[in-house]
């Protein structure tokens, strides 16, 4: 049988379509909507099919997402599932520097650190920030750019699919700066990579690398983004063979330590960051999934969705309100202490909060302020 051929237009000349939407306007500040033409894998674009690229623009604040910007990641969201010419959805961030370091902590520590209520309003959106992805009826690739940290690990791995820049790092904020990474990783993290190794990412907070990312299981590809003499090399800084250690444990993505960092710092400052390889293997995958059946494709993304689904249904509402009570304490300190100290030092004296509490000490305004870092100056 040969195919009829369907001009670009027609079949929408042809029916009158309702709009599905919302509101009318989407953009709010801080996130850009726009829509690319869809490729075939050999690169030609295809007339009348687009990719939606959805992007957190606030690269001053390594796009941490103000309310604002939560607001406008949901309406892009619900936009692209809706939009009957997009093929897939990329999630991304503007520059190099990162993806999402996760919520605002200038807004957190300024307006909602004490305000329980607000902050309870503001996890609603959040929630519903988190939903929108899981719900998108389009493919979901979350392209990492740079750092993606606390909040912004748990919105990219949200996303069905996940490509990297291999500089890009990882990992949870939660405990370190006065918060529990309940947006989504304690939910997710267990699903992806197994209870022992999300203990490791949930409590102790430290980040990891591209390579070691992939490793684990929590991205699709890797691709080199530094550029030395006019050539690409892997990320310098960390091990990108399985290596074993002194205990004959594999590892993979480690640092470099001694004179071997010493060394991949001094390649690092040589060269540039391009992410045009991160672009090319965006634009690959996106490729490849337009030649599906969209509706099979809907449903199989449904289906693999439902762990994580299932999982953050379950626990979001009582996150939410712990989230809030937390802004009363522990998170009013912490993300005081991340917006008033400087880059050598943001985090609060761990070991006199556990000594003050354990002799009983209550949470004032006094106690909190003796925590910040200015106190120890």
């Amino acid at each position: 049988m040969t195919a009829i051929p369907v001009e670009p237009g027609l079949a929408a000349a042809l029916h009158e379509f309702k709009n599905h939407d919302i509101v009318d306007d989407i953009s709010r500040p801080g996130v850009r909507y726009e829509k690319r033409p869809a490729k075939t894998p050999d690169g030609k674009v295809v007339p009348g099919l687009y990719n939606a690229w959805i992007w957190l623009d606030n690269p001053g604040q390594y796009n941490s997402y103000t309310t604002d910007m939560v607001k406008g990641v949901i309406l892009a969201f619900r936009a692209a599932s809706n939009a009957r010419d997009v093929n897939c959805v990329v999630f991304t961030g503007v520059g190099d520097k990162a993806f999402c370091t996760g919520g605002n902590t200038k807004e957190y520590a300024e307006y909602y650190a004490g305000q329980p209520q607000e902050y309870r309003q503001y996890m609603r959106l959040f929630n519903d920030m988190v939903s929108a992805i899981l719900a998108c009826d389009k493919p979901v690739i979350c392209r990492v750019n740079g750092m993606r940290i606390g909040g912004g690990q748990e919105i990219g791995m949200a996303c069905d699919f996940t490509v990297a820049q291999d500089l890009a790092r990882f990992g949870q904020a939660g405990p370190k700066h006065g918060s529990a990474p309940i947006g989504g990783a304690t939910d997710f993290l267990p699903v992806m990579i197994g209870a022992e190794r999300s203990m490791m990412a949930c409590v102790l907070c430290e980040p990891f690398s591209a390579h070691k990312a992939y490793w684990l299981g929590i991205l699709t590809d890797i691709v080199p983004a530094l550029k030395v003499d006019g050539q690409f090399v892997a990320n310098p800084l960390v091990e990108t063979q399985r290596m074993a250690d002194e205990f004959g444990r594999f590892t993979f993505g480690e640092p470099k330590t001694g004179d071997a960092q010493k060394a991949a710092k001094a390649l690092l400052a040589r060269g540039t960051v391009d992410l045009s390889l991160l672009d090319a293997k965006v634009e690959e995958l996106c490729a490849k999934m337009l030649l599906t059946f969209p509706d099979c494709t809907t449903k199989t993304l449904e289906e693999l969705r439902k762990p994580k689904l299932d999982a953050w249904n379950r626990n979001k509402e009582n996150s939410r309100a712990w989230l809030a009570l937390n802004m009363m304490t522990e998170a009013r300190a912490g993300f005081r202490a991340f917006n008033e100290g400087t880059k050598a030092s943001r985090e609060v004296d761990f070991v006199a909060l556990r000594q003050a509490l354990a002799a009983g000490q209550g949470w004032d305004d006094t106690f909190t302020d003796s925590l910040m870092p200015a106190a120890r100056q």
